[in-house]
């Protein structure tokens, strides 16, 4: 089955929207394609290990993971909640009938929680200019300094 989620690539002040294609197929292996670079091929690891420690599960299955526009360099661990999340609604595992009207972007630590990741506003002034429902974003709480 195929799902689209939407990520997003930051260039300085300025973020575009990315298509992640997530195609789950008869067969076996895992292919990202997309010019994604080395810390997104290693995203498969960190996925696996995340979604196994809540619950869910890589399929045995064959795995096509587009990341469009194909020319356009995609770099770092913030598509790890996208490519997750796609892989989740291709395979039935969670419902996600909407899932087009979603920005999504995350770096997934081994237990499945969320890390920061940078590029906030560029990306929320995308999402907002693209007229999506909501964007999904972890950030990282600031304590409160005594004066």
């Amino acid at each position: 089955m195929l799902k689209k989620v939407f990520g997003s690539a930051v260039f300085g002040v300025e973020a575009t929207t990315i298509t992640v294609e997530v195609n789950v197929d008869k067969g076996i292996g895992y292919h990202l394609v997309g010019l994604p670079d080395n810390a997104i091929k290693e995203s498969n690891f960190r996925i696996a290990a995340a979604l196994q420690n809540n619950g869910y599960r890589i399929p045995g299955k064959k795995i096509i993971i587009n990341m469009s526009p194909a020319d356009l360099r995609k770099e770092g661990s913030a598509y790890d909640l996208t490519l997750a999340i796609g892989i989740l609604a291709s395979t039935g595992q969670i419902k996600a009938e909407d899932l087009d009207r979603y920005l999504i972007m995350g770096e997934l630590s081994l237990d499945g929680s969320l890390q920061p990741i940078k590029g906030a506003l560029p990306i929320a002034v995308k999402a907002r200019k693209k007229v999506l429902k909501a964007l999904f974003y972890p950030f990282k709480m600031q304590k409160k300094q005594p004066l």
